[in-house]
């Protein structure tokens, strides 16, 4: 029976309100004459106006209908079908007033109008809220209708309570606020609970999930939040931020798993326009590795500084295409016009870089292009050198030749005290342009500011852990960990590449920039409250009845416990509170030539062994503990490889 009643078409819906109305309208009539006379049936008063109780009924029933009330659906109903039912009520009432005065009706009460639009009111109007009372503990008893909390009960929370209301999926059953003065209040029915009440709440109502309807909210706040919620069995999600509502790329009931950046409640300093302005404003700027996830962030960064022109250089097909159709559909949103100019090829190859270098006249350089995943360098040893080394080093030479004004590295916290080939190879590069701006600074009317800044793990990445954690999260476990006690430092691509553009701009030459990462972050807590904010248990030896497990993987080749950012002690701040400066050791450049030298010929002799021992001599603190690796050709008889070019290559002058 039930439901029968929820799957009624509409036009049996509407007859069923017409046929209500129909015997309302005569009720009400007859409740106006009772209240007036205080009788159950007053006949002298009722007999001589007996047709009205046939009149009123129809004539009423048009004018509700001439005022849309039948339009309206039910278990919808708002505002405006209250306003059709009391404007409907009133004009009813002085119809019969007017008819009355004019006519002369003897024996007709002049209050009964009066009490028959109060009585219509609450006969029409009233059954209307019933039903709907109703109609939705229908869909919350009869249907799958999940209980939701939403925790926020300002503007943002009630929109969101609207939305799901009138889904089929949840139904909210209570409300969550920090705000005190509204602790115990009803909206829209719903009772708001403080923070402190969650557990009893949760068990009391059967919640099982918990929308965070808290957009305007610091990170820093959704993280207190948060921390109130991770050792409740309940799925954690979000609505998108306010400056996503307002610009249209999302709607108040897009719900969103909890990211990462919440949990950590790092709230990124507000960018300095001059800063930005000084690299990127009316300049053309080039990006190399564009493709990447830091590479395609930095490029829609310097789109919104406002550059006469772009240039993407990247050796991915693909990671170009797709970058480039995202900044020209960015592009013709902005309202702007310089050109964005896609091209391929590898920072290897000394003369695209030049010609590329020279055509555009490119004034600030942003290399981004490097292999920079631990396990894969392992394994391709002197790719790794080749592009990382060698690469950056044709980049900042082709850069000073060409008068580039900046250009800038960007590099990572692997490269201190680096126990992995990747975190050597790119303190190499930091060497390389190091030893550049000392050499190249002291000619006369160089304008090219070489620096270098360096930061940890970036959100969202490839080869970032949370996405692959949600994966394996979706797929039901086990949560992979490297090691129980390994920790990271994190930071959102956007925060990174802007703090990378405020601080190429700050820099004299030779410059080591790092930025302040905040606290490091435990991958093991990470995994757990990942967990547990989709309100599923982690499966451990206290929790056997768990849902997914974490497995613990081993540290991969070249893998370091904890990361570090600076090689001593040796930092200063800086005018940005987020970005600070290293001094750190330079090697002479004798000593570095002679180094490129070693790994030009071990990259030739495809011998990797010699490569990182060349690495051991220059970088400092690198402690290379497993085998090196690399693809090897087959061996001749006698246990020799054969080489694949023989002829030596010429380094740049530089």
């Amino acid at each position: 029976m039930h439901k029968r009643i929820t799957t009624l078409s509409r036009s049996r819906k509407r007859l069923i309100m017409v046929a209500a109305d129909l015997v309302a309208l005569p009720l009400a009539l007859w409740s106006a004459y009772a209240l007036r006379l205080a009788e159950w049936w007053p006949a002298r008063y009722i007999e001589p106006f007996w047709w009205l109780f046939l009149v009123v009924p129809v004539v009423g029933v048009f004018i509700f209908a001439r005022l849309g009330l039948y339009r309206a659906v039910v278990r919808f109903m708002g505002p405006q079908a209250m306003w059709a039912v009391i404007k409907g009520s009133v004009l009813l009432a002085l119809m019969m007033w007017a008819a009355a005065y004019f006519y002369q009706w003897q024996g007709f009460p002049r209050s009964v109008p009066v009490n028959f639009a109060l009585v219509t009111l609450v006969y029409v109007g009233g059954t209307r809220l019933l039903v709907r009372s109703y109609y939705q503990w229908l869909i919350r008893h009869y249907t799958a209708k999940q209980a939701v909390a939403i925790y926020g009960a300002g503007g943002a929370g009630v929109q969101l309570a609207m939305a799901l209301g009138n889904g089929r999926e949840f139904y909210v059953a209570a409300f969550l606020d920090d705000e005190p003065s509204l602790w115990g209040s009803l909206i829209k029915g719903v009772k708001v609970f403080s923070p402190k009440e969650v557990e009893a709440m949760v068990a009391a109502h059967e919640i099982q999930r918990v929308l965070l309807a808290m957009p305007n909210a610091t990170k820093a706040q959704r993280k207190q939040a948060l921390d109130k919620l991770t050792e409740l069995p309940v799925h954690v999600q979000t609505v998108p931020s306010m400056p996503e509502i307002v610009s249209g790329e999302a709607s108040l009931d897009q719900l969103r798993e909890v990211e990462l950046e919440d949990l950590l409640g790092r709230d990124p300093v507000p960018p300095r326009d001059e800063l930005i302005d000084a690299s990127i404003r009316d300049r053309v700027v080039m990006v190399t590795g564009a493709g990447g996830s830091i590479g395609s962030e930095m490029c829609r960064q310097v789109m919104r500084g406002g550059p006469r022109a772009l240039v993407l250089y990247e050796i991915s097909e693909y990671g170009l295409y797709t970058i480039d159709q995202e900044l020209e559909t960015l592009k013709r949103e902005m309202g702007a016009t310089f050109p964005i100019l896609p091209l391929l090829g590898s920072v290897c190859d000394r003369t695209r870089v030049e010609a590329t270098l020279g055509r555009y006249g490119v004034n600030t350089l942003y290399h981004a292009a490097a292999y920079k995943h631990v396990p894969i360098v392992e394994n391709n040893v002197l790719e790794g050198v080749r592009n990382n080394i060698h690469g950056t080093r044709v980049v900042a030479e082709s850069a000073a030749k060409f008068g580039v004004e900046r250009c800038v590295l960007i590099s990572t916290d692997k490269a201190v005290r680096p126990t992995n080939v990747m975190g050597a190879t790119k303190r190499m590069a930091e060497l390389v342009l190091q030893d550049l701006a000392t050499r190249h600074g002291q000619k006369e009317g160089h304008r090219t500011i070489f620096s270098m800044v360096r930061f940890g793990n970036v959100l969202g990445s490839s080869g970032s852990v949370v996405p692959l954690f949600r994966r394996q999260i979706a797929k039901g476990g086990p949560v992979t960990v490297t090691h129980p006690e390994i920790t990271r430092y994190f930071m959102t691509i956007p925060e990174a590449a802007l703090l990378v553009i405020q601080a190429g701009s700050m820099a004299q030459g030779g410059d080591v920039f790092v930025l302040d990462m905040g606290e490091p972050v435990r991958i093991l807590d990470l995994a757990r409250r990942m967990i547990q904010l989709t309100g599923l248990e982690v499966k451990d030896e206290a929790n056997p009845d768990g849902d997914i497990e974490i497995t613990f993987a081993g540290l991969r080749p070249g893998e370091k416990l904890f990361e570090e950012l600076l090689i001593g002690d040796n930092v200063v701040g800086t005018s940005h509170p987020k970005i600070m400066r290293a001094r750190e050791e330079v090697l002479p450049t004798p000593t570095l030539r002679e180094l490129l030298e070693a790994l030009l010929e071990a990259e030739q002799r495809l011998d990797c062994h010699h490569a990182c021992e060349s690495l051991k001599r220059g970088v400092s603190g690198f402690a290379h503990s497993s085998e090196p690796c690399d693809l090897l050709l087959p061996a001749t008889p006698g246990g020799k490889v054969v080489p694949v070019n023989t002829r030596p290559r010429k380094l740049g002058s530089g």
